[in-house]
């Protein structure tokens, strides 16, 4: 018996499942910024996803395990979007320190474009479990390959460089989403570490 995945014929049935899902799967995620943005962390639950997806929430429980998982994949995407955009419009400035500095602000002004997505995705980061502890992995890596990006360089010093810029960055968004900090503290953290860590201060 043939499978899918083997000859013209299945090999086109197989390609053609596969966008159908990865299409699904998409709406999905927008649903779930869509619905962020409008009533944040709250307003993000299973059925109310399915229904602006319009999908099944089986569908919806398929590909994501929870709400937590949802708002974390789309955090990781967004992130994987900013390292590419960085792969063509490298970072500018004088010193390493500069150019963390000004790729690090450009993040925060765009998720301070939509606050409640941001804080969404931040209260998904800091309720993480083990079953998460895979994306929360790719984020951090994603941020690790920006920051040394901006650094230059990638050897042992700087990546961790970028772990500990990372941890701060994540940690001051917390701040921000709590409502203690103003986002241009969490600038200013960033500034204050990457000249210190890279001994520019």
């Amino acid at each position: 018996m043939q499978s899918v995945s083997d000859g013209d014929d299945g090999s086109e049935i197989g390609g053609a499942l596969a966008r159908s899902q990865a299409a699904r799967r998409r709406r999905v995620l927008d649903a779930t910024l869509e619905l962020a943005r409008v009533g944040g962390f709250d307003a993000v639950q299973m059925r109310d996803v399915a229904a602006e997806a319009n999908v099944a929430v089986g569908t919806v429980y398929r590909y994501f395990s929870s709400k937590e998982r949802l708002l974390l994949e789309a955090m990781a995407e967004q992130l994987e979007d900013l390292r590419r955009y960085l792969e063509t419009h490298p970072p500018t400035g004088a010193t390493p320190g500069e150019r963390i500095t000004a790729v690090l602000r450009r993040a925060d002004s765009a998720l301070a474009r939509q606050p409640d997505v941001t804080m969404a995705m931040v209260r998904a980061y800091g309720a993480c479990r083990d079953e998460n502890a895979e994306v929360i992995e790719r984020v951090s890596a994603t941020m690790g390959a920006i920051v040394t990006t901006a650094i230059g360089a990638d050897g042992t010093r700087e990546r961790r460089v970028a772990r500990i810029l990372t941890q701060v960055w994540l940690s001051s968004l917390i701040g921000w989403a709590g409502g203690v900090d103003p986002i241009s503290r969490v600038d200013d953290d960033l500034w204050h570490t990457a000249r210190m860590l890279l001994a520019e201060e």
